[in-house]
């Protein structure tokens, strides 16, 4: 008797950095393949390509069997599944424990071997455990301790000694933390703000006793409300205490001296005196207040100070401080500023319809995804170009550069698990992810120049390779308009002759438009004229008398010389029928010949159309043809009821004889 038993495997594949697999037998899609065996019945499971789980029931003899049909079934759906999409899916760890965002991730040639690292402040829990990680690979290679969240981290050159090993500064609360071989270098604090004078004078009575907690609140309420300079930390916290622990909070500090000290909220790196790639660099850092600090790269003290209307939230920087720089800033108040060299105030301003979540710049342009589920383009002076629609609201944005192919977009990530690359309006290519992403970083990783490296909602890290052979459509994927609607016309510029009717119009605007409204007015009176001449003298194709409201139409059929000639005569009288009518033609002889040209109208009654045929030969060889009338009489009256023009047709020949 042989024992069966329940057997679950969990095998977690990592891709080689570059190798390029044969599709076989195996569709794309990964999904359950069900393998019999002589001995054993497997069920294969692959919800992810780059984590199969495999469950199998087989018996203790074909135990060793099962392992090698696996492993083969395994291979070849990997191998389907990297062969159907752009990117070789290199590394996924879902329990990686890396919390963090798209601006405290970056990727530098640490030790100047060539092999660029990833480097990660993570987040931890917000509480505690906040590090910088550095991995080589799959694997982590170090960690330090952060002493307070980070909210921005970037690599750059601080000098121009050997060898050239970058440093990494960490922007945590006032602080940025200089890394260099990935021990602490330096340490920066922001500048101190300045105090209300009015806010030191009050804590000084209450240091003196001559106050008490309560009128000390009343005080600081009183400074909050109407002060222009904001209040110090230790007063917004004293605020904030119920009334029993005021007086122990007042004896604990008010000895100690008033500071009021910002934070950093977002960093950049700005290019010294050249734009080579090993060029020196300058630190560029946002702070709560709304100003911006451009620090030496050496000496870390401030070149450049300018202020904003609002917090800076988002930030990217291009150009040389010695030569020429723009600053491209994203505020808490939803306006993006450009800040420009020798302008301390910002130079253009761009005013969104919501908050933006993702700042990008690509090329001379400016993208921006904001709250309301939208990707806009501008340009630099702050003139909108294109918006895009998104299917779901927008977690990070970063840039995709290769310089190698001349090739770049934007890689969007989206709450609804996916990451969309955008090459100005058009989505070039979907990436679908295992969970929400979190941070985006696009660069050199190893020794890969197209490495997409992502973290998710859950903690996981997500590696993906470019392939050599993948290339990019620049057509839209997502359904829509054509693209022809997109394309901007070729407006051509205003010329002096329309600038000079431009102004004609603006000066005479009120005579031109009584000038009009007059040739309408005399246009109106023509066509009423002429209408009540066509009924007066019958010459429309509706009888205008009410005792016979008739209509007529009429078909000509043929080619020639012989037409036939229908006359479609109705009566329009609600349930009066008409009578004694007679029809008539008159023609020029001399090119056409009718064989009955009168005819008497049987009794019409009302609502039914009557057909009346005749017959017309064409008598003219001279491809020539004329207009034949027709007349509605009444009997015992010679004015016509209506009339109709039948402008014949060229006849094509002559009737023999």
């Amino acid at each position: 008797m042989l024992l069966f038993f329940y057997s679950e495997l969990i095998i977690t594949t990592n891709l080689s950095w570059r190798k390029h697999f044969n599709v076989e037998t195996l569709s794309s899609s990964a999904g359950v393949v069900a393998i019999g065996t002589r001995k054993a019945d497997l069920r294969i499971t692959a919800d992810n390509p780059s984590s199969l789980i495999f469950t199998a029931y087989v018996n203790k003899k074909a135990f060793e069997n099962s392992k090698t049909i696996m492993s083969s079934v395994s291979q070849e759906l990997k191998d389907t599944s990297v062969a159907s999409s752009k990117w070789l899916d290199a590394h996924y760890d879902p329990v990686a424990n890396l919390y963090t965002f798209s601006s405290c991730i970056a990727l530098s040639d640490l030790h100047g071997d060539g092999e660029n690292k990833l480097v990660v402040g993570d987040l931890g829990t917000g509480v505690c455990h906040m590090k910088l990680k550095v991995y080589r690979g799959t694997g982590l290679l170090s960690e330090s301790t952060l002493l307070d969240l980070p909210t921005g981290l970037v690599s750059f050159l601080m000098d121009l000694h050997e060898p050239r090993t970058p440093a990494i500064a960490v922007a945590s609360g006032p602080f940025i933390y200089v890394y260099k071989n990935l021990r602490p270098y330096f340490k920066f604090t922001l500048p101190s703000l300045e105090v209300n004078p009015l806010e030191l004078d009050v804590w000084s009575q209450a240091r003196e006793d001559m106050i008490d907690p309560m009128t000390l609140k009343e005080m600081l309420e009183g400074l909050r409300d109407k002060a222009e300079i904001p209040l110090s930390v230790r007063s917004l916290r004293f605020l904030m205490l119920e009334p029993q622990e005021m007086e122990s909070f007042v004896h604990l500090y008010k000895e100690q001296p008033i500071r009021r000290q910002t934070v950093i909220t977002c960093i950049g790196t700005l290019k010294k005196n050249m734009a080579d790639d090993d060029a020196v660099s300058c630190l560029v850092i946002g702070t709560e207040n709304g100003d911006v600090y451009i620090l030496d790269p050496e000496a870390f003290t401030i070149l450049y100070k300018m202020s904003l209307p609002s917090t800076a939230t988002l930030m990217d920087v291009t150009g040389q401080f010695d030569v020429e720089f723009r600053i491209t800033v994203a505020c808490r108040n939803g306006n993006i500023y450009i800040l420009r060299r020798d302008s301390p105030k910002p130079k253009y301003c761009i005013e969104l319809s919501s908050h933006p979540v993702g700042l990008v710049r690509m090329g001379k342009n400016v993208v921006v995804g904001c709250t309301d589920e939208t990707l806009h383009g501008y340009t630099q002076k702050g003139k909108k170009l294109w918006t895009a629609y998104l299917p779901a609201p927008v977690t990070t944005m970063a840039l995709m550069d290769l310089p190698t192919r001349g090739f770049q977009a934007v890689l969007v990530g989206l709450a609804n698990c996916e990451v969309h690359m955008y090459r100005d309006k058009n989505l070039i290519s979907t990436i679908k992810t295992p969970d929400v992403v979190t941070s985006i970083c696009f660069g050199r990783y190893g020794r890969e120049d197209g490495t997409l490296i992502m973290t998710t909602k859950g903690g996981g890290l997500i590696v993906k390779i470019l392939k050599r052979t993948a290339v990019f459509d620049d057509r839209d994927s997502a359904p829509g308009p054509p693209i022809a609607q997109s394309i901007r016309l070729n407006v051509p510029k205003k010329t002096k002759l329309y600038v000079d009717q431009t102004l004609r119009e603006r000066e005479n605007a009120v005579a031109m438009h009584r000038a009009f409204q007059m040739d309408l007015s005399r246009l109106r009176l023509a066509a009423a004229r002429a209408y009540v001449k066509a009924l007066e003298s019958s010459l429309a194709p509706m009888s205008a008398s009410l005792t016979e409201p008739l209509k007529m139409n009429a078909v000509v059929q043929g080619l020639g010389p012989s037409f036939k000639l229908t006359l479609n005569i109705q009566n329009t009288a609600a349930s009066r029928p008409v009578m004694n009518l007679a029809i008539s033609f008159l023609y020029d002889e001399s090119l056409y010949s009718m064989r009955t040209a009168f005819f008497k109208i049987p009794l019409l009654v009302p609502g039914l159309n009557y057909p009346i045929d005749t017959f017309v030969e064409c008598l003219s060889d001279k491809g020539i043809s004329d207009i034949i009338k027709v007349f509605v009489l009444r009997e015992g009256k010679s004015a016509p009821l209506l009339t109709a023009h039948i402008n014949m047709p060229v006849s094509e020949g002559l009737a023999l004889n």
